[in-house]
């Protein structure tokens, strides 16, 4: 399984079973509605919902997502460790009977050993992809039921605002790729995903069709573990088909947007991508 890289600091606490000093954590006062992941495997722990003010100086939660968390006795007998269930990270320990909630359970759990996700509001949602010419996926993105707005730019170079003639010259970082923003109560972002598979070569290593260059990788640029976790999936299935994936997962950074004759270059040229076709593959 592959795991998130981890500093120095994590790996005292998930990996080395430390413990984060009292109110020290980002999330001890965390208020805000959501749902709190594994830092070391992005899965799921806890909810918002769950979580209560304890005054023990680490965040406190009276129930676990559903499977998520595993008890194992201290080797001492006297207290009991909680960790992830997916990949096994020291998240803390679990105490009962203290009276807190109805629930009589208090989870005490390391501020660093997770990552919270807050729940997203109402509206509309973007997602950023990277499959070779911009002009090509934006082409089929744009087309697609539920996507509202499209726009073509570059993001994951070390380079603020790159011009095009920049990002051309290969050695930026940065990776052509579309920003879709879409209706959720219309479509979703597995839907996108699927899509995104669908209308490139995900095998190539070099680039996509006949353009060459590390701008034109295969990357999937996820803003939440969420998502992240979609992605891996069809990285999954595909793999479980018998694809090489190419595609690569990376966070969501800043969106640099192309200059103005980029956008929805298909569209106004009145032709179709010479890189891009659709495959039905789901």
């Amino acid at each position: 399984m592959n795991y998130n890289t981890l500093t120095p600091e994590e790996e005292r606490v998930i990996i080395h079973k430390g413990t984060e000093r009292p109110f020290t954590g980002e999330y001890v006062n965390n208020k805000v509605e959501g749902t709190y992941y594994c830092k070391r495997c992005d899965a799921p722990l806890y909810r918002s919902e769950d979580k209560f003010d304890s005054d023990c100086g680490w965040p406190s939660f009276d129930d676990e997502i559903e499977g998520a968390v595993k008890r194992v006795r201290d080797a001492d007998g006297r207290r009991t460790e909680i960790i992830c269930n997916n990949c096994g990270a020291h998240l803390g320990h679990v105490f009962l009977g203290e009276g807190f909630t109805p629930k009589q359970t208090r989870h005490c759990v390391n501020s660093i050993s997770m990552i919270f996700v807050p729940t997203k509001k109402k509206g509309l949602s973007t997602a950023y992809f990277a499959s070779g010419c911009f002009w090509g996926t934006e082409y089929f993105f744009m087309k697609a039921p539920g996507v509202k707005q499209t726009s073509v730019g570059f993001m994951g170079g070390h380079v603020e605002h790159p011009t095009y003639e920049q990002v051309c010259q290969k050695n930026t970082g940065h990776l052509e790729t579309t920003e879709v923003v879409f209706d959720p109560t219309e479509t979703s972002y597995e839907e996108m995903v699927k899509l995104f598979f669908e209308t490139h070569d995900f095998t190539q290593t070099n680039g996509q069709g006949p353009d060459i260059g590390p701008q034109y990788l295969s990357c999937i640029f996820y803003s939440d573990p969420a998502e992240k976790a979609i992605a891996k999936r069809y990285i999954d299935i595909l793999t479980e088909k018998g694809y090489r994936v190419a595609t690569m997962l990376k966070p969501a950074s800043t969106f640099w947007k192309a200059e103005d004759y980029h956008q929805q270059y298909y569209e106004y040229k009145g032709t179709t991508p010479y890189c891009h076709k659709y495959t039905k593959i789901f």
